[in-house]
């Protein structure tokens, strides 16, 4: 099952909005996928962090990117047919409406807004404004990923009887120090919507929807911050399967998340990068390579590879006049459970998701 996506002529002009953490992560990816796209620009809120970032291009990168000084004049710019953003969630209506308004495309670094119904009006936006919105969940671009959903949707596992999720993450309070990060304010969240997200991505794409929710929610001591670092919940889903659910970024010294699916025939382990398939038979198969995803101290130690995966689909997406595999309407499912859970855990009941 490939996602990728196919050489385009000419390259699709993109523009990066935002220069944090995960902007040199994209543009390694920007870097590698040459024959899908050429980097025409950055804005930042702070000029310096742009040229900053833009001094990570090799020296024979054969586009001259412009450093925009405002929003206007990168939507004034003809040669940027897509924006990726990579902004703090609080302003991404602000820079949402204008950029769909212009007919550029969009593809957006998680979470699509802080909250549900913010996230709503960002897909609605996109789709009355006739653009392409994707979004950045690169693990399900991930070798072992791709080997299950294919296990899952082919092969005869049964039915599936229960799920087990794990994001045993660590981040130290220097990370939560920056200003408005860990906020509702921000971020709309703590560790569910900041690191968690990606994982409940992936096994909405491999279960399918849940459908009733039972949920914990808590600040640990290990944290000076306002959103959680630590959330437990009980799922129910909609094919009937019962399942649990961890994350939390209080768990030192950290270490990968993990989904275990449990069906009839068969139980399903995604961890580090590596698939388990271990049959009732007494049949084992094993897919993928051991890899990093940046749960320990330092947030970024992955590679670029499946972001460039993304962009390299997205950018086919685009000129083929086709969805991206990844969608903003795909990506609502992750925010209302995200949404679910924390309801669940402050209000201390049980939650239908409709």
């Amino acid at each position: 099952m490939g996602v990728a996506g196919d050489r385009v002529s000419p390259p699709l002009g993109v523009a990066l909005v935002g220069a944090g953490m995960v902007a040199g992560t994209h543009l390694a990816a920007i870097a590698h996928a040459g024959d899908h796209v050429t980097l025409r620009g950055v804005l930042s809120r702070r000029a310096e962090r742009a040229q900053a970032l833009l001094a990570g291009l090799p020296d024979n990168y054969p586009a001259a990117p412009e450093v925009y000084r405002d929003l206007d004049q990168l939507i004034a710019d003809d040669t940027v047919e897509a924006v990726i953003i990579m902004t703090p969630a609080n302003v991404r209506l602000d820079l949402i409406g204008p950029i769909a308004g212009s007919g550029k495309h969009i593809l957006l670094e998680k979470p699509v807004a802080r909250t549900q119904s913010e996230a709503e009006t960002v897909v609605e936006l996109c789709e009355k404004a006739g653009i392409h919105l994707g979004v950045v969940f690169q693990h399900r671009f991930r070798e072992a990923s791709l080997s299950a959903k294919r296990i899952v949707e082919e092969v005869g596992l049964g039915r599936l009887g229960a799920v087990e999720v794990a994001v045993p993450w660590w981040r130290d309070q220097s990370y939560y120090d920056e200003p408005g990060r860990g906020t509702y304010d921000r971020d709309g969240g703590g560790a569910l919507i900041s690191q968690a997200i990606h994982t409940i991505d992936l096994m909405l794409w491999l279960t399918g929807p849940v459908s009733r929710v039972q949920a914990l929610t808590a600040t640990s001591i290990f944290h000076k911050m306002e959103a959680e670092d630590f959330a437990v919940a009980g799922l129910e889903f909609a094919n009937g399967a019962v399942g649990s659910f961890t994350a939390s970024t209080c768990s030192f010294p950290g270490s990968s998340e993990s989904v275990a699916l449990h069906f009839e025939k068969a139980s399903l382990r995604l961890e580090a990068g590596v698939l388990s398939v271990n049959w009732r038979n007494g049949k084992t198969e094993t897919y993928g390579t051991n890899s990093a995803t940046g749960g320990g101290a330092n947030p970024m130690a992955f590679t670029h590879e499946w972001h460039q995966s993304v962009l390299e689909n997205f950018s086919g997406a685009v000129r083929r006049g086709v969805s991206p595999a990844i969608t903003g309407r795909q990506a609502l499912a992750a925010q209302r459970l995200i949404h679910a859970i924390e309801q669940s855990g402050q209000k201390g009941r049980i939650w239908e998701l409709t």
